[in-house]
């Protein structure tokens, strides 16, 4: 939640196709010869400071939100809007001693306020059952007015954007696998978290959509089915972050900070790192690697990450044919504004990122149909 990256853009990406030795995903795919480009850390939190706009329609708007963080946490100082979209503002500043961070909702859709609730209901959780990750300390909340308050970790973002244009360093990535493979090993008390995902209801609504064939909801339900008989650790679900990007894991040297946790909850096994996998194409190392911990359990195991990864990819090849959608609409007339040499076109870097992932899923799909093959 604190990098300033958007859901639904992406940053140009080489058009190059990873070519996977064997049948799926849970594979591990060939590495590629060229070398890897080399990746620019960000820098660390830095002492916050500056001035808040408050002129305007856009000025009026944060008038309001901080008037419903002074209503919950009177001592917050605001010093500067970290992040702003149209669901939704970020304001860091100070709470006494303690730089903190208020996040408030914009849109008031029944949904986004359902997702904003389930995040303060689990910053309230951990309050109570501290998870084996770092996270932040819940300061204050109304789940009335979708406000939030929490401290402001240190550390810098594992990745800036949602899917990287380059392979990040091992070493990061083996921090947030250590991380979240600590968190999903996680048994909070019963009644504590919810399951925010049903399974059966997406998959029909995605078959609905079109975005599933019939073949697709068929082999999912079958791997479903298994799952359900599944005994033990598998049977019963893991629990996630539910949004394990490496936008939202923050590096310190005290280590891995999680933030965002408005999708945390039960999951079948592997989701978070099916997460991790589907943002991950230009890091064919680190997919390996999350790959054979995604099967390291067993079949069941690898079937469970490969339910999840089809709907993960399924996800986010609907969110980004939305937004190519929306910017061809906002585009002008192809011709009428010139576009620099090297440049993209308006909408090109998604279509980039668009064809990349329907040729990821269509190795997923690929991959279950072999796992149902050999149930």
């Amino acid at each position: 939640m604190y990098t300033a990256s958007s859901s639904v853009s992406a940053p140009p990406r080489p058009q190059h196709r990873i070519v996977p030795a064997g049948a799926g995903p849970y594979l591990a795919p060939a590495p590629q010869a060229v070398r890897p480009r080399r990746w620019a850390p960000t820098t660390g939190t830095q002492p916050i400071s500056g001035r808040i706009d408050l002129s305007g329609p856009q000025g009026a708007q944060l008038k309001i939100a901080i008037a419903s963080v002074h209503r919950i946490c009177p001592e917050f100082n605001p010093v500067q809007v970290l992040r702003r979209s149209g669901r939704s503002v970020l304001i860091v500043g100070t709470t006494g001693r303690t730089t903190a961070v208020a996040k408030c909702l914009l849109d008031h859709s029944p949904a986004w306020v359902e997702r904003f609730r389930h995040e303060i209901a689990s910053y309230r959780s951990f309050v109570r059952h501290r998870p084996p990750v770092r996270a932040p300390r819940l300061v204050a909340a109304d789940p009335e007015n979708c406000t939030l308050v929490i401290e402001r970790m240190p550390g810098r973002a594992a990745a800036l954007s949602r899917h990287p244009v380059e392979a990040p360093p091992r070493a990061d990535v083996r921090a947030a696998l250590g991380a979240i493979a600590r968190l999903n090993a996680w048994r909070p008390p019963a009644g504590t978290f919810d399951a925010p995902l049903d399974y059966g209801t997406r998959i029909a609504r995605y078959h609905e959509l079109g975005l599933f064939t019939d073949r697709d909801r068929d082999d999912l339900q079958k791997l479903l089915h298994g799952l359900s008989h599944a005994g033990g650790r598998q049977g019963m679900g893991q629990f996630c972050h539910g949004d394990a990007l490496l936008s939202n894991i923050l590096l310190s040297p005290a280590g891995p900070v999680l933030v965002d946790w408005e999708h945390a909850g039960w999951y079948l096994p592997g989701y978070d790192l099916a997460t991790l996998w589907a943002v991950l194409a230009d890091a064919p190392l680190a997919r390996r690697q999350i790959s054979q911990l995604a099967q390291q359990a067993g079949p069941a195991s690898r079937d469970a990450f490969l339910v999840n990864l089809m709907i993960v990819l399924t996800r986010e090849i609907r969110t980004y044919e939305t937004a190519v959608q929306r910017t061809m609409k906002e585009a002008p007339p192809a011709g009428s504004v010139p576009v620099p040499m090297g440049a993209l076109a308006p909408g090109e870097e998604q279509r980039l990122l668009l064809r990349r992932l329907h040729d990821d899923c269509a190795m997923a799909r690929r991959a279950v149909r072999a796992a149902v093959g050999t149930r």
